[in-house]
């Protein structure tokens, strides 16, 4: 087992690093370095490559709890079933509406930095990367926007079933399958991809010590209408004061945001 040891590579540059795990399954260089602020070197002292070096994991506390993970499978599980009907009559439309693939699986940081892919309902143009590059590159308010909440409250990629699907929530429906298998939680911060990192500083360490959510105390605050700021502040209180009555209130909070359209873009 390895850690990166500041003392003989310079108290400055490594002043978060020494804090984090690396490697195997369980935290990489790359999170570390973007987490802490700083350029992750491509080599250790001894000539092997980051990021596959391995070290104890109990260095990121896991909050997770057994009622919660029985919680979470049987939510679920007995979704998945009651919500058949609905996954057919959407995998139908997008089928007639928009030929292409049904489901979009994007890669996203779990606990523990297991990367994961996280499901939804295609609500985009198959060639949406591209158009969102154009996009920002033709609109600074745009781009200045993406930066700022990596998201668009007027995206160009989105199509028309696809808005619908996303305001009313249906597009992360698929992520029951993530929870079912372990991926994820039914409550939690939101499941974040690597450009996000730099947001959370040393926040980094409570969102990985817990499994994402399909919903969490974000979404039920204003959701797309709090700062990214905002938003890892509410990642962290959750975190830190989470109980399982806690999570059966952001549960039944949510049905209500989601019936009214609160915060949703």
């Amino acid at each position: 087992m390895k850690t990166l040891n500041r003392t003989e590579n310079g108290p400055s540059q490594f002043a978060n690093i020494d804090r984090l795990p690396f490697g195997s399954g369980v935290f990489d260089a790359e999170i570390a370095g973007r987490a802490a602020g700083v350029d992750f070197p491509a080599s250790t002292r001894d000539g092997a490559t980051w990021p596959r070096h391995a070290v104890d994991d109990h260095r990121i506390p896991d909050n997770d709890t057994v009622l919660k993970h029985v919680f979470d499978r049987v939510f679920a599980a007995l979704a998945l079933v009651l919500l058949s009907p609905l996954f057919l009559m959407v995998v139908l439309l997008i089928r007639f509406t928009d030929p292409g693939p049904i489901f979009f699986a994007h890669e996203r940081i779990g606990k523990r930095g297991q990367r994961f892919k996280c499901l939804k309902f295609r609500t985009m143009a198959e060639d949406g990367d591209a158009i969102l590059a154009q996009h920002l590159r033709n609109n600074p308010e745009a781009a200045a926007e993406w930066n700022s909440t990596r998201k668009l409250q007027d995206d160009p990629r989105v199509t028309r079933l696809g808005d619908a699907l996303r305001r009313s929530s249906i597009d992360e429906l698929p992520q029951l399958w993530n929870i079912l298998v372990g991926d994820m939680s039914v409550v939690g911060p939101r499941p974040i991809v690597d450009a996000e990192i730099p947001h959370y500083g040393n926040a980094i360490f409570d969102y990985l010590s817990v499994r994402p959510g399909l919903t969490g105390l974000w979404q039920v605050s204003g959701r797309s209408d709090v700062g990214y700021g905002q938003r890892v502040r509410l990642d962290t209180e959750y975190v830190r004061t989470r109980t399982i009555l806690k999570d059966a209130a952001i549960v039944l909070k949510t049905i209500k945001v989601v019936a009214f359209r609160e915060g949703s873009c």
